[in-house]
Formats: C-alpha cells, sequence, structure tokens
C-alpha cells in the first residue's frame, strides 16, 4: 500500500476526488442509450458535475443545493441591481388579478415593467446555462406565470454561482411577456383549478364535509 495515497474521507481525499472520475460513477460515465448510441441523461449529469468541480475546486456533492441557493440569493439580487442598474424591489405575494386561488411570489420586481427570476443552482446546473446562453425550458412557465399576475413586461432570469472564476458567476437573460404562452396557462390553470373544485365537492357530498 501506498502510504502517500490520502485515507478515505479526509479533507485530502476529498480534495483529490475533485473533478476526477472515480470507479463509483465508472458505470455512468460509459453508459449510452442502446437505440442511439448517444450518452445518457446520467453520462451528460456527470460529466458537467465533474467540469464544474474542476471549474469551481469544490466538491459539488458535499453542498446542499437548496441551503446554497438560500445563501445566496440576497448576494445574486445584489449583483443584479449592480450590474444591470436596475432599480430592484422585493415583494410578497401576487394574486392573479382574474383567476381566484393563483398567484406568484416573485424574487423580485424591476423597474416599472419587469420582474425577476432568481436562481443559485448547483455548479453542474449553472454551467449548462452558460454554455447554452438560454434560459433553461423548465424556467420559462415560472417566469411567464409571474408575468400573467403582475402585468409585467418582461423577466429577468439570473443564474448566480460565486464558486465559478470571476466572469462566470454571474448569468442573466430576459425573457419578454408571450401573451399567446400566457393565455394558454391561464386557460389550463382554469381547467386545473376547476378540478379541484370538483374533487372537493365531490368529497363533500361523500362525507357530508363543508368545504371552507
Amino acid at each position: 500500500m501506498n502510504d502517500e495515497l490520502a485515507p478515505q474521507d479526509t479533507a485530502e481525499w476529498i480534495a483529490a476526488r475533485v473533478g476526477s472520475l472515480g470507479a463509483s460513477k465508472i458505470g455512468d460515465a460509459l453508459s449510452r442509450l442502446k437505440r442511439t448510441g448517444d450518452r445518457t441523461k446520467a453520462a451528460l449529469d456527470l460529466m458537467y458535475e465533474l467540469a464544474a468541480e474542476r471549474l469551481t475546486g469544490q466538491p459539488a456533492r458535499r453542498v446542499n443545493p437548496m441551503q446554497w441557493g438560500i445563501d445566496h440569493e440576497d448576494e445574486a439580487r445584489a449583483a443584479y441591481a449592480f450590474l444591470t442598474n436596475e432599480p430592484v424591489v422585493r415583494v410578497g405575494l401576487i394574486p392573479h388579478p382574474t383567476i381566484p386561488h393563483a398567484h406568484a411570489s416573485p424574487d423580485s420586481l424591476v423597474g416599472e415593467d419587469g420582474g425577476l427570476e432568481i436562481k443559485c443552482p448547483t455548479s453542474s446546473t449553472h454551467l449548462q446555462t452558460l454554455l447554452a446562453d438560454a434560459v433553461p425550458e423548465d424556467h420559462l412557465p415560472q417566469a411567464y406565470w409571474g408575468m400573467a399576475c403582475t402585468g409585467r413586461a418582461f423577466w429577468d432570469f439570473v443564474s448566480y454561482d460565486p464558486r465559478f472564476p470571476p466572469g462566470l458567476q454571474f448569468f442573466v437573460k430576459r425573457i419578454e411577456r408571450n401573451e399567446e404562452a400566457i393565455a394558454t396557462m391561464e386557460y389550463e390553470a382554469r381547467v386545473f383549478l376547476v378540478d379541484i373544485e370538483a374533487k372537493l365537492a365531490a368529497l363533500a357530498e361523500r362525507y357530508a364535509w363543508e368545504a371552507a
């Protein structure tokens, strides 16, 4: 046995693993889809994770993503305000103007016409956003719904990771209001909420229970 090798679970061992492909993940790294031969999602996720670890010098799996986002949201908001020179106001819950039991809770409102969605994601997710140079599609509905509830004309999406080198820490992309997308979402939301009412009515009928 080589005495120079770092014992497991020590700080040296953790640091040595950063950005390195280990035995526990080799199966994911080499996995490909049988039909096309393309890399699997597990392989791609691992690729971005290891690349992000090399950029940040930190182990991705030692960080709680939810707590990381909570801890750094204010920092990201301040960076946005500084870099864009936009007035930013924190707000609470904003009800939808015409749909009962529907709302948005924007991270901030921007000036007279905008809103702000802040993400402080895992480093691998931040890296993917930088490389794509686009708002991740799964965040678009949240932005459009924010505009639906507030009547605002645009929504800025921010991805922030201070672990990255300078110049790569902050990503912002503007999402313009899309009336067609918003109208579709509002229609589907109404249908969804009607279904909730129907389930509550059925429950009340079966158990002689009165909904609040």
